[in-house]
């Protein structure tokens, strides 16, 4: 019998008038992936190879059938998720019991933020971190290959910052110094901390930590995976041990850093329109309907077919549920519940893993 911990959130354009942000959402249908379908490999979704210049999608949506013992923390680590976007995409699902046979999808498909492409890219709302990476061939730069990790952020009241930095340091087995703020907390819950945490199992740094030139915030590993994906930290940008191992490894000091919240992103692939759309930050007062407009008639710009016909319909429907999967929007491609059902369906080889515990604070 699997024994589990209870989980505790910290937190929980150009108008063109198109898109009606009063219009009633398109009734969704029933998720019907077909579980007779052929298991397939599931595609890798830390590493993109070649990205090209004028790529905006990354990966593709799979869904994964859970046996009886799997629980969403299992399917997040194993397929390089954070739990809550994980959560998001698959609504009434049971973190902990999700059931034998039920359709677990892996929102691994994503559009790539508006922003220059190099360097290191974290957009807030989706909780994930890009890493560009230039490759060069004969003819010099020939594409770019891209990191692509899920990201534990700052909870409310200990927002990470949006800006610009550069990655000034780097540390392994480092010693955390927690802030004179950090541990006044700690204090008045009854927790207090010491001055100087040593490396170990009790650091919450993990093995490795990226300095930036933003003072007090710093890219680092956990001594709590679970808690990737969520609004858990002071303000640090939380990975899975093995990414920010992997990241340790491949990011140079001088990195430059872009941090940005963007809750709604369009892009395009093979001639097709998609709209991403992640919940706001609970601080965060933007109109997302109004984002979403913004967005889209940027792309259409941007490709130049600022007269395509966009579905109503179905970009209220991907606003309201803000689920962070990308669903194509053009008039007379599948409707959300066709995309899903039509998701690659992937081999279950997540292995069975002792009692798991939800993520302390």
């Amino acid at each position: 019998m699997r024994i589990v911990a209870a989980i505790i959130l910290l937190s929980l354009v150009t108008a063109c008038g198109w898109v009606p942000v009063t219009e009633e959402p398109a009734a969704s249908g029933p998720l019907a992936p077909d579980p007779a379908a052929p298991r397939l490999e599931a595609i890798p979704t830390r590493h993109h190879d070649s990205v090209a210049s004028d790529q905006e999608l990354l990966g593709k949506l799979q869904v994964v059938f859970a046996r009886h013992e799997n629980t969403l923390v299992d399917f997040a680590r194993h397929y390089n998720l954070g739990l809550e976007e994980l959560r998001r995409a698959n609504p009434g699902v049971d973190t902990w019991l999700p059931g034998e046979g039920t359709p677990i999808f892996l929102p691994t498909e994503s559009v790539i933020p508006d922003v220059p492409r190099e360097g290191l890219v974290l957009n807030l709302p989706s909780m994930r971190l890009l890493y560009f990476m230039p490759e060069t061939g004969e003819g010099g730069e020939t594409g770019r290959s891209v990191a692509s990790h899920p990201v534990g952020i700052g909870r409310e009241g200990w927002e990470t910052p949006v800006g610009e930095a550069t990655v000034t340091s780097k540390a392994r087995e480092p010693t955390w110094y927690p802030p004179a703020s950090v541990r006044a907390e700690h204090a008045e819950l009854g927790d207090p901390l010491p001055a100087v945490v040593p490396p170990g199992p009790d650091n919450p740094l993990g093995r490795y930590a990226l300095g930036l030139s933003m003072p007090g915030y710093l890219i680092h590993g956990t001594n709590k995976p679970p808690g990737v994906g969520m609004r858990v930290s002071h303000g640090c940008v939380r990975l899975y041990p093995e990414d920010i191992e992997a990241l340790y490894g491949q990011v140079p000091i001088g990195t430059p850093v872009r941090i940005v919240n963007q809750p709604a992103l369009a892009g395009w692939r093979d001639g097709e329109l998609y709209l991403e759309v992640h919940p706001p930050l609970s601080e965060d007062t933007r109109d997302l309907g109004e984002e979403a407009r913004r967005v889209i008639a940027a792309a259409l710009q941007r490709a130049g077919r600022p007269d395509a016909a966009v579905d109503t319909k179905v970009v209220a429907q991907i606003v309201e549920q803000r689920n962070g999967i990308p669903y194509p929007i053009l008039t007379g491609e599948p409707a959300p519940e066709s995309y899903l059902a039509a998701a690659r369906v992937v081999r279950n080889d997540v292995p069975a893993e002792p009692d798991a515990v939800a993520p302390g604070l």
